[in-house]
């Protein structure tokens, strides 16, 4: 009977062998087909000038790195004599903000000493006071400068000193 019940085993695992390789044909004829659709979709919208949208570059960012700025901030009746270090790099939209910034240096700096000057120590100490001062800087730079306007898209702190 030992016999008998081996073969029956090889007729089982035969008809499963078999099976499986059906079903791994029938997944790849699937997987072709497929492909042959999408294919030929994508061809057709192309003749009908339907076409792939184009990838999205990404930019570079631009960066400009100012000279440290060391300011007398306003006084006020807790603190008279407070001083600001602080080092700055914005970001720019493109090289014709740079190319305008570097012409227009010097304008640039006095700006951006008249708009320090005016802080107090109380408002800088606070990440909000901050925030506040990087915004604050955004629009005072992205004024027009000689008819031109510069595109600063940020304000990055290298160095931030309060004494």
């Amino acid at each position: 009977m030992a016999k008998k019940d081996s073969a029956d085993e090889k007729k089982k695992k035969g008809g499963l062998g078999v099976a499986l390789f059906a079903l791994i044909a029938l997944g790849a004829c699937a997987a072709a087909g497929y492909t042959w659709y999408e294919l030929k979709n994508v061809k057709s919208q192309i003749a009908n000038g339907v076409e792939e949208q184009p990838p999205v570059v990404s930019q570079v960012p631009l960066y400009m790195p100012l000279e440290t700025f060391t300011v007398s901030l306003k006084p006020t009746e807790e603190d008279a004599d407070r001083v600001l270090y602080i080092g700055l790099t914005l970001r720019l939209r493109d090289e014709n903000s740079r190319a305008l910034l570097e012409e227009f240096l010097p304008e640039i700096r006095s700006r951006l000493l008249v708009l320090l000057s005016q802080q107090t120590a109380e408002q800088l100490a606070t990440n909000d006071g901050k925030t506040a001062l990087s915004d604050q800087i955004k629009t005072e730079l992205n004024k027009p400068i000689s008819d031109r306007t510069a595109a600063v898209t940020d304000v990055l702190y290298n160095a931030f000193i309060l004494r």
